[in-house]
């Protein structure tokens, strides 16, 4: 029972077996019977002592090579430390050398060193002034020279000549003439809109560049003249333009004595169109708010002003003009001259009462302007330091530009706000009291009529 279980399981394991090999990604031919599996191991197992062979001679072939490059290496390291040795012999007695020309290079150079050092200092601050000035937009290239010269004499192993001395004090002495010259040239600039063209430039010593009237920057590190994108305003465009047409010795112009830095502060500084737009549509309602504030002031001055010379005129006048409140309330007192002295009094008092609305038109709306248009300037504010605290949320606080810029466009409401209440009070308070008056002799002019009125009943 025991060999029957054994043969049953040797027989199940080759039919797998059988089943593997017949059907691996090699071979898809089925094996026949046991006796061609086994033949088919056979040949496997051939194979197999083949690429072991071929295997154990490549590994031998390889052991060999790696033996020889093995003693090459330790053949070549050898050489190399000798010549290292050789080479660190030949270092220390070279720096023994050295050393000792050195010191007696320095024992002949004596007080020169110091010149050398100075000579150096001045080559490179020259080089870097130079390099800056406008002046190189007429005259390129000049502080190639003395940048060269100031490399050279930081090397100690050479020595500049006197023609290289020489050269310097020239680059020096035409920088200082250069400066108080006005010249004319002509080179490209860049205008705003990106478009380089040539154009003739008046140079005014280092202080400014100009060009058919208007003011021009030069970049030294692109070596490129520039137009500003805006141009400052006032006399100072008009003297660079009569700059370029002037043929006289002597002629007005703005200089900028601090080389470009008033200049460009100047076009960096917002117009009144750019504050505008900075305030948005808040400023906007303000504005709007001021420009109708004022049209109503310019129309109550006028209308008070007619209205004051009529009354003047009719309190000299014994008829009734019923073209002013004055001669319409005379009108009234004729009208009933045969009442008595309260019915009169009660006409003349709704005589002025209908006189005041007229008088007193859109006053109320003025006020409510100067008091409305500081708080809407104070909204504006708000809004701006909102959007001012978020650009910090997302930039950080790393750029002061940043927030001054934000904070000042925030303030552009509140000025504008104050700008529009602060003449529209004193407006109304001018009108006011103009109204008031005019109200008061009417009722001075009224209650003499019901006093005359009264004497005529006593008789």
């Amino acid at each position: 029972m025991t060999i029957n279980t054994n043969t049953s399981r040797l027989f199940a394991t080759l039919l797998s077996i059988l089943f593997t090999v017949s059907f691996s990604q090699n071979s898809w031919a089925i094996a026949g019977s046991v006796d061609d599996l086994l033949q088919m191991v056979k040949e496997g197992r051939v194979v197999e002592a083949k690429e072991h062979r071929k295997r154990e001679a490549r590994f031998l072939n390889n052991k060999n090579q790696q033996k020889r490059l093995y003693k090459n290496a330790i053949k070549e390291r050898k050489n190399l430390e000798k010549i290292s040795i050789k080479l660190e012999k030949t270092y220390d007695k070279n720096s023994e050398s050295v050393t000792v020309l050195q010191s007696r290079l320095n024992d002949r150079l004596g007080t020169l060193k110091d010149l050398f050092s100075h000579l150096q200092t001045t080559a490179g601050s020259a080089a870097a002034q130079i390099d800056n000035s406008i002046i190189s937009a007429e005259y390129p290239g000049r502080s190639l020279f003395l940048t060269e010269l100031s490399q050279k004499v930081a090397n100690s192993s050479t020595l500049p000549s006197i023609k290289e001395m020489e050269q310097l004090w020239y680059e020096l002495q035409r920088e200082i003439i250069e400066t108080g010259k006005v010249s004319r040239f002509t080179t490209k600039i860049i205008n705003t809109d990106g478009i380089e063209s040539d154009q003739e430039i008046i140079r005014i010593g280092a202080f400014n560049l100009v060009s058919y009237g208007n003011y021009l920057q030069y970049i030294p590190e692109t070596k490129k003249i520039i137009e500003y994108n805006k141009q400052p305003s006032g006399h100072f465009g008009l003297s660079a333009l009569s700059l370029r047409s002037s043929e006289d010795d002597l002629s007005s112009f703005g200089i900028d004595p601090t080389r470009g830095a008033i200049l460009e502060a100047m076009v960096q500084t917002p117009e009144l169109s750019d504050r505008i737009e900075q305030g948005g549509i808040v400023g906007y309602f303000i504005l709007g708010l001021g420009a109708l504030g004022f049209l109503i002031i310019i129309e109550r001055f006028g209308y008070l002003t007619v209205i004051s010379r009529r009354i003047t005129s009719q309190i000299n006048n014994v008829s009734p003009d019923i073209k002013n409140p004055l001669g319409r309330i005379f009108k009234v007192y004729q009208d009933n001259a045969s009442v008595d002295t309260d019915t009169l009094e009660l006409k003349l008092g709704e005589a002025i009462l209908k006189e005041r609305a007229p008088l007193e038109r859109f006053l109320t709306f003025l006020k409510i302007i100067s008091v409305v248009s500081p708080l809407l300037g104070l909204l504006g504010t708000v809004t701006g330091m909102i959007n001012t605290f978020q650009a910090i949320t997302l930039f950080g606080t790393g750029d002061p530009k940043l927030m001054a810029g934000g904070i000042s466009q925030a303030l552009v409401t509140t000025v504008m706000g104050l700008s529009v209440a602060i003449p529209i009070v004193l407006f109304h308070t001018i009108v006011s009291s103009r109204s008031k008056r005019l109200l008061m002799i009417l009722e001075e002019q009224s209650a003499g009529m019901i006093a005359e009125q009264a004497e005529k009943e006593h008789q």
